[in-house]
């Protein structure tokens, strides 16, 4: 590989910076490299090779299909890392222009998608970045325009972990884009110029053509400024993610899913905000607004300080809080994220069905999206229906209609199904399950259990095979 040829400190500089990184790495761990073509990740690839050898280092390439020269440079690259002998890898993914986060969002998120899916196929221990100093200004600055909290000041971290894959590293996150140029040019580098970076219609092209060099006329530091803003803000950020973790151990219920309604809104604003930060990203939930969620907190304060209600009336009607898909439910002092359930149109009710037993196992009902399972069971069983009873008369699933009542036996009264989902805490977009007659006796409620006084007159001892019944519904496949 050549050597420098006009400036001789321009290798030493980025090669240190990578062997920091890499001293943290364990040894002759495999090193991936998203490798775009472009000058930054160019002296990145160029760098790696020369500081852990090309054995260690994949390049990999996400084709967005963007641009019209996407094809040529997808070809530049995939003859770069030949060259180099590094081993390439590449994938076309599509980006929506229209998306309602911006084009600039759309494209990152599917460029990590793929960069994730390719470090896991081969096998690497990092993924390296070459996002530099001028990038961290830009992103903090674009974080601060709007309007971002401190974990969007932190802006890019130089190392981060992430769920389920490997960490993100960024080794020349203290290096300036001068630096790099000084380096591209000693090593003769040939890379690949997008034209979109000069599109200023874009918010960080704007920024990089039009606001930094007049900062840098005027404050020449500014760079490290807000290299340091970001490291305090990262460190601030910690701090507040120390605290949620403190509030989450004492106001989490359900392992996590849920929280204390009466514990979160008694906490103050700043710091019922933060925790409910921090536990919809320990929930996998992307980041919502700060509108967003000063409006949720506001619902759950009026709920809180509202008036006593009957026990059943499911709270979570009073909530209108949607975010990425699910809907914030507050139901018997829970707070939960859930999937939304789409209405039940009343009309045409869903008909009656109806089965003849003869020993069937499985029985499945479409309209309901789910199935009845007859297992073999003991008498023992709570749920236990002799298979004489079963045989007795046609089964038939039916809509709830109001009224329906089910003796309970522990109290020894008849009660409405009303009262016991209530008591047995059973929210109310969880009560739509089809109802199982034998005949015209109700015999099995999902989520209740069997009416035992629809056997009749039996003898327990001279049953010789029964069978427990289960309401399984569909997985949902979001």
């Amino acid at each position: 590989m050549p050597t420098p040829h006009s400036d001789p400190h321009a290798g030493r500089i980025v090669l240190d910076a990578l062997g920091v990184v890499l001293s943290a790495l364990p040894f002759e761990a495999r090193i991936a490299v998203a490798y775009s073509g472009g000058l930054d990740s160019s002296v990145l690839l160029d760098a790696a090779v020369r500081a852990a050898g090309a054995a260690r280092v994949v390049a990999l390439h996400v084709h967005h299909g963007l641009s019209p020269h996407a094809d040529a440079w997808l070809a530049h690259c995939a003859a770069t890392a030949r060259a180099y002998g590094v081993r390439f890898d590449a994938r076309r993914v599509e980006v929506a222009r229209d998306a309602a986060a911006g084009i600039e969002a759309a494209a990152r998120d599917a460029r990590y998608r793929a960069l994730d899916a390719m470090c896991a196929e081969h096998g690497v221990a990092a993924l390296w970045l070459a996002q530099h100093a001028d990038d961290q200004a830009e992103t903090v600055l674009l974080q601060w325009l709007r309007g971002a909290g401190l974990a969007g000041l932190a802006a890019m971290a130089p190392v981060r972990a992430v769920e389920g894959g490997v960490p993100r590293m960024r080794p020349l996150l203290g290096l300036l884009r001068a630096q790099l140029e000084r380096y591209a040019h000693a090593y003769d580098l040939r890379w690949i110029d997008d034209e979109s970076n000069d599109d200023t219609r874009y918010a960080r092209n704007a920024l990089r053509h039009d606001v930094m060099p007049a900062l840098a006329a005027h404050f020449p530091g500014y760079r490290e400024a807000l290299a340091r803003t970001a490291a305090h803000a990262a460190a601030s950020q910690r701090l507040l993610d120390d605290l949620a973790q403190i509030d989450l151990r004492e106001i989490a219920r359900d392992d996590g899913r849920a929280l204390s309604h009466a514990a979160l809104v008694a906490l103050d604003d700043a710091r019922a905000l933060n925790l409910l930060r921090y536990w919809m990203r320990s929930l996998g939930l992307p980041a919502a607004s700060t509108a967003r969620l000063n409006d949720a907190l506001r619902q759950l304060r009026e709920i809180a300080h509202g008036d006593a209600r009957a026990a059943d009336t499911p709270n979570d009607h009073a909530l209108r809080v949607d975010h990425a898909g699910q809907q914030l439910r507050c139901y018997r002092g829970l707070v939960s994220w859930d999937a939304p359930r789409a209405a039940v149109d009343p009309a045409p009710a869903r008909p009656h069905a109806e089965l003849r037993w003869r020993g069937q196992e499985i029985w499945r009902l479409p309209a309901w999206r789910g199935t009845y399972v007859f297992a073999p069971a003991s008498a023992d069983d709570a749920d236990a229906v002799p298979e004489a009873v079963l045989l007795r008369a046609p089964l038939v699933a039916r809509e709830r209609s109001g009224g329906e009542r089910l003796r309970d036996e522990a109290a020894n009264v008849s009660r409405t199904l009303k009262n016991l989902f209530q008591m047995r805490g059973v929210p109310a977009w969880e009560r739509d399950v089809p109802l199982l007659y034998l005949g015209e006796t109700l015999l099995f409620v999902p989520r209740i259990g069997v009416n035992r006084s629809a056997f009749g007159a039996l003898d327990p001892q001279a049953v010789t095979g029964w069978r427990r019944i289960e309401w399984r519904e569909d997985l949902t496949i979001a």
